[in-house]
């Protein structure tokens, strides 16, 4: 038994069976690090990027002191975006099938607050939220945390960032001194340290290098001679890699918006990801880029945490990140599960001494690298591989994603492998097809019915 066997820790039969059944036998580092300690019921600050398992180690350390028979509020973990907090609570449910009648309930923003009253009055052992929705509910009196014994708050620096520091203290009030407190973070700046030192409890500091970057991440530095080469050299490196899915990285909202905008205007298939999209667009968004039908996200740093998108081809700076560690983080979104990805960053002679910090943390040296020929221009931009079919009937209208798959695949139907990711939220669906059976798969829906009933469909191309 290896010490980073799952099977080497002190945790309760029923999880141990259910992550052999899952296939999860070895741990990552972060994991193996944080684990020991969090079965131990000391506080920590794990400092790991997203996508490095992090969710299943307080997830396992949250479920492994459960005591489902006592059916209260044990546990607290807060995300700072709902998309992220539907990730986390899907992962402690998968984590926690082997036990019987946990109930773990999603508080978030962004939708009706009245149907989570309601579960509320039903109870819960877990709860997994926002800031700003779990403050409403504390002031409403309908959420008592006086029972809480493990908080966790995950993308701690992100929450900060996102402006949520004054409520999180006053969510921390709400909870009892005596508790075991989990931080992670991706970065480590100041402010992390400040809330570090008023919730935490004589904290273990543990913290994961990033040795997949350097070794599966081919990183390109490209320096303009002057700022309107800018937009120009970006259209250039989309042109030379092609890639499928890359995320480009602009440093204020206003310019998010814009660059996306130009490149549409231009042929490429972008959308737009940052704080002044309400929740809808942000979750088309989401949606289109995941399942491929939109190959470019441009998204600031904050709009881009809690992305679960393993396969990321490439990332492009269009300005360098304020300080080396966003840029390692940006940088880790590609080359993930052990594939090789590019990071291409864009700067100018303003930009010199950022090159150079960065260089400090990897220690080396990057050069710049030709821009790539301006006669690269004269093509097309690519197209992606897959098209988003938007219909309007979901979870409410008992619609799965069998019913859609079986009503695309019937009679004079499209072929089952044309048929990609398919999202089915309350009253909507998203089903991605290929690109060439788009038309048909339009029509067929159209045309059609799914569950004996007419459903309206259109194609999505913003």
């Amino acid at each position: 038994m290896t010490a980073t066997a799952f099977s080497s820790l002190a945790l309760p039969q029923e999880l141990t069976d259910n992550l052999s059944t899952l296939g999860y036998t070895q741990m990552t580092p972060v994991q193996a690090q944080s684990l020991p300690v969090i079965l131990q019921g000391k506080d920590i600050i794990a400092q790991a990027k997203t996508g490095s398992g992090k969710t299943a180690a307080f997830s396992l350390g949250v479920l492994a002191k459960l005591n489902v028979k006592r059916f209260r509020i044990q546990s607290l973990i807060l995300c700072p975006t709902r998309e992220l907090a539907e990730q986390v609570a899907e992962e402690v449910r998968k984590l926690a099938r082997g036990i019987h009648n946990i109930k773990v309930l999603t508080l978030c923003g962004g939708v009706s607050i009245g149907p989570q009253i309601g579960s509320l009055e039903h109870g819960a052992h877990i709860i997994v939220g926002t800031p700003g929705r779990v403050d409403d509910h504390i002031r409403k009196g309908t959420l008592r945390l006086n029972d809480v014994e493990t908080l966790v708050l995950d993308e701690a620096d992100q929450m900060l960032d996102m402006g949520f520091q004054d409520t999180l203290d006053a969510i921390v009030e709400s909870i009892p001194n005596q508790r075991q407190t989990l931080l992670f973070s991706a970065t480590y700046p100041k402010s992390i340290a400040a809330i570090a030192e008023r919730v935490l409890s004589n904290p273990e500091m543990i913290k994961v290098e990033e040795e997949q970057t350097k070794s599966t991440i081919k990183q390109y530095f490209y320096k303009l001679d002057n700022n309107k080469q800018r937009f120009n050299t970006l259209k250039l490196l989309l042109l030379k890699f092609q890639p499928e899915s890359c995320v480009v990285f602009c440093n204020t909202k206003v310019e998010t918006q814009q660059i996306c905008d130009d490149l549409y205007a231009e042929g490429f298939s972008a959308v737009a990801l940052h704080g002044d999209l309400d929740q809808r667009e942000r979750e088309r968004t989401l949606i289109r880029f995941a399942n491929k039908s939109a190959c470019i996200l441009v998204a600031t740093d904050v709009a881009a945490r809690g992305l679960d998108i393993n396969d990321m081809d490439m990332v492009v700076n269009y300005h360098l990140a304020h300080d080396p560690q966003t840029h390692v983080h940006r940088v880790g979104r590609t080359g993930r599960a052990g594939k090789k990805g590019i990071a291409c960053s864009i700067y100018g002679e303003a930009e010199q001494f950022k090159v150079a910090q960065i260089g400090d943390h990897y220690e080396r040296d990057f050069d710049p690298e030709p821009i790539p020929p301006f006669s690269l221009l004269e093509k097309p931009a690519y197209k992606p591989t897959m098209a988003t079919i938007m219909i309007d009937a979901g979870k409410k209208q008992k619609i799965r994603a069998g019913d859609i798959l079986g009503a695309l695949t019937g009679k004079e139907g499209i072929a089952g492998h044309q048929v990609g990711k398919i999202n089915v939220l309350d009253n909507v669906a998203f089903i991605a097809v290929e690109r060439a059976a788009a038309k048909p798969a339009l029509r067929k829906l159209t045309e059609g019915n799914i569950k004996k009933r007419k459903i309206r469909a259109r194609r999505l191309s913003r």
